[in-house]
């Protein structure tokens, strides 16, 4: 089937919802008119959205590609994070003038109307660079296959952490032979070691930082405790609501509790009051680099597993193709070969505190070594993701109308039952609502694996 027209008012609108202010620049695309690095015959042109210290290891990882393949000149362009990046990726696929390689969060592809804006991975070429499904962890794997193909190759997991300061759980007891916190399994335990940390608690810190009213932050812990409880949100068919009104306001009176009972902030710069003394905070883990710069002891676990089943926010790096209308030949090899390449070398990436996707590199002693990385790698074996449906994923839809709701709640202004009624109607409202790029409902296709 042939790719239908997609107007540009369509794109602007469909990447993420949001409508895009300032300019919008070809300037990243390249021109293809500049040399070939001295020794290169062919170039890959590759966009990504990696800025500050993801930034730094991915350049290294390019150059460790760079030194191993002098072949292949990389052309890597860093853009703006989040619908800008979106947007101009998509609206390069729509225009024929899309990088041979690019980066998406994993949430997203499905609604980035894969066979139209993106092509799927030779898996041929794949396992000729050393990268086949055996290496991922299957449920990872399987959120990058649309209508039986590969459009998203994992790169890494990153997810939502409960780090922990020993010196102050120390002082609290709140620390195990091993030197980890001690192991919590239901909501009563996990007040009862706040209750305990509150007490070895410098005066004016916090004892959780929980990033009360960030609708992100709340979405993502909503998404991992209703996980925990087993909740869903939509059927397999995507043709009807599934979320669970009841465990959706257990979930909620338990993240509104931490403020109501004094145990958060509303507000306050949450990691640094952990770097300056407060005994917990909630993160991703992109946060590693940060609190190891600041050379705290500190420890780093998944979200505590207060409602029985482990599980705790994910998403994942991955690396796409952006549709050319003649992908093909060196430059489409050279860009299997570059991201096979990054998927294998991920150990420089595992610095930056996320989980390789990568299975090989867990069991290798470099990454073994690594703390707190080494004390939250299982995380990866039991993701808390959003539903597999176009309006879904990092700095998407979904998060977008849904967050403020969950906020409302923990902030005071909603009661926990109506804000899961709030937050039902709202899933129906979207369910119903059609994807800008393609024009089709989730139960009309994109959503199956």
């Amino acid at each position: 089937m042939g790719r239908p027209d997609l107007s540009r008012r369509r794109l602007l609108a469909a990447a993420g919802g949001l409508t895009v202010a300032g300019s919008f620049g070809f300037a990243a695309l390249g021109t293809g008119a500049d040399a070939l690095a001295s020794g290169a015959d062919t170039r890959v042109r590759y966009w990504n959205l990696f800025s500050g210290g993801d930034g730094y290891n991915m350049i290294a990882m390019l150059d460790a590609f760079r030194e191993d393949n002098p072949g292949i000149d990389v052309k890597d362009s860093t853009l703006q994070w989040g619908s800008p990046f979106y947007t101009k990726l998509a609206m390069a696929a729509a225009g024929n003038r899309a990088p041979d390689l690019g980066v998406m969060h994993m949430g997203r592809v499905t609604g980035f109307s894969p066979g139209r804006l993106l092509d799927p991975w030779d898996m041929r070429l794949l396992a000729k660079y050393g990268v086949r499904e055996a290496d991922f962890t299957p449920a990872l794997w399987k959120r990058g296959v649309i209508d039986g193909k590969l459009y998203a190759l994992p790169l890494d997991i990153h997810v939502q952490l409960c780090f922990y300061r020993k010196d102050v759980l120390k002082k609290a007891g709140l620390l195990g032979a091993d030197g980890r916190m001690v192991p919590v399994t239901s909501t009563d335990e996990w007040f009862d070691v706040l209750k305990e940390a509150k007490k070895a608690t410098k005066k004016g810190l916090q004892t959780l930082g929980v990033h009360a009213n960030d609708q992100n932050f709340m979405w993502w812990f909503f998404v991992a405790f209703y996980t925990q409880l087993g909740g869903t949100y939509f059927n397999d068919a995507a043709t009807e609501v599934t979320f669970d009104t009841d465990k959706a306001t257990e979930v909620l009176e338990f993240l509104r509790r931490h403020v109501t009972d004094g145990y958060s902030t509303a507000g306050a710069a949450d990691g640094e009051q952990f770097i300056n003394g407060a005994p917990f905070t909630w993160e991703g883990n992109w946060s590693v680099p940060v609190f190891s710069g600041a050379e705290l002891d500190y420890g780093a676990t998944p979200l505590p597993p207060v409602f029985g089943e482990q599980a705790t926010h994910a998403e994942s790096h991955s690396f796409v193709l952006p549709h050319q209308s003649e992908r093909g030949g060196a430059t489409n090899e050279a860009a299997h070969r570059l991201a096979a390449y990054v998927v294998q070398h991920a150990q420089q990436w595992a610095a930056g505190g996320h989980i390789p996707a990568y299975t090989p590199t867990l069991s290798t002693a470099a990454y073994k070594k690594l703390s707190p990385q080494n004390e939250y790698a299982s995380a990866m074996d039991h993701q808390a993701t959003e539903p597999k449906v176009w309006f879904a994923g990092s700095t998407g839809i979904l998060a977008q109308r849904v967050g403020p709701i969950v906020v409302s709640s923990t902030m005071g202004s909603a009661k926990p039952d109506a804000t899961a009624r709030r937050m039902k109607g709202m899933l129906t409202e979207l369910l119903a609502s059609k994807n800008p790029m393609d024009g089709r409902t989730a139960a009309q296709g994109g959503a199956v694996a």
